[in-house]
């Protein structure tokens, strides 16, 4: 399998600093090891004084240094991206987008025929090495290049593959679904300290309920609704509070949000 022995990450916003942490605390890197390039220059020092690395302002510079290049920009930037540093990337690099909405198709455009492409829809949770990732490759992405980003994306989570027409569901649910689970530990805070409780202790309680719920579906592989039943009893409290849910259209709302994001990652594709 190649080896990844550098990695460049184009843009440190919340995401590309997510990918940056996440590749530091999983300890196979090292900050000699990452590089990051960023156009604004307050941003770039903060990434600088707090990781340690090396951050450009002009991202030809990282492409020099990295054999794996992840563009973390926003979509209407990643043109922007393509056209400034796409003749620098060779074939003996890999490119990495994790932009929501830019197809495989459309980088290809503006890169040379040969450099592999693969296509990433990560979440904000790569920060502690939990994320959630969905990737896709180009036709002329060798297996092996494959493997080698699969390998060094599973130290920032799970990584499964897609075929990338699925991408627009992905980007709804795992791109955008932590900022859903935000809201919900947010609202589940804010009513204990409708009900007395300190706002710390709220917060905690909220955000462990959460990762321990989340955690027993992943561990046990039982359907959230048979672990919601086995909660639930005759007559008790969380009926009562399951009632309310479903008369406020969360589920239904949740639903929504998902399609809804998933939607937009479609028009940013066609914009």
């Amino acid at each position: 399998m190649n080896k990844i022995r550098k990695i460049g990450i184009i843009g440190a916003g919340n995401m590309g600093e997510a990918l940056i942490a996440g590749f530091l605390k999983s300890k196979a890197y090292s900050p000699q090891d990452i590089y990051c390039s960023e156009i604004i220059e307050k941003r770039r020092e903060y990434i600088t004084n707090t990781y340690h690395i090396e951050c450009f302002d002009d991202a030809k510079k990282l492409v020099e240094h990295s054999d794996l290049i992840i563009i973390a920009v926003k979509p209407y930037n990643v043109k922007d991206v393509l056209e400034s540093v796409g003749k620098k990337i060779t074939a003996e690099k890999t490119l990495v987008s994790i932009a929501a909405g830019i197809r495989l198709d459309f980088i290809r455009k503006n890169l040379p025929e040969d450099v592999p492409i693969i296509r990433v829809m990560p979440n904000l949770a790569c920060f502690v090495r939990e994320g959630m990732m969905a990737i896709c490759s180009s036709d002329n992405t060798p297996k092996e290049k494959l493997e080698a980003v699969e390998e060094v994306l599973s130290l920032l989570g799970k990584v499964i593959i897609l075929d990338e027409k699925y991408f627009d569901a992905v980007t709804g649910l795992v791109g955008s679904g932590p900022a859903y689970i935000y809201l919900i530990i947010e609202a589940l805070s804010d009513a204990g300290v409708r009900l007395g409780l300190p706002r710390d202790v709220a917060m905690t309680l909220s955000a462990q309920t959460t990762l321990g719920a989340g955690k027993m579906v992943v561990e046990t592989g039982e359907h959230p609704a048979k672990l919601k039943d086995k909660v639930v009893t005759p007559g008790g409290t969380t009926i009562e509070g399951l009632i309310e849910l479903e008369r406020g259209r969360v589920r239904a709302a949740l639903i929504d949000a998902v399609i809804r994001a998933s939607e937009r990652a479609k028009e940013l594709s066609k914009a």
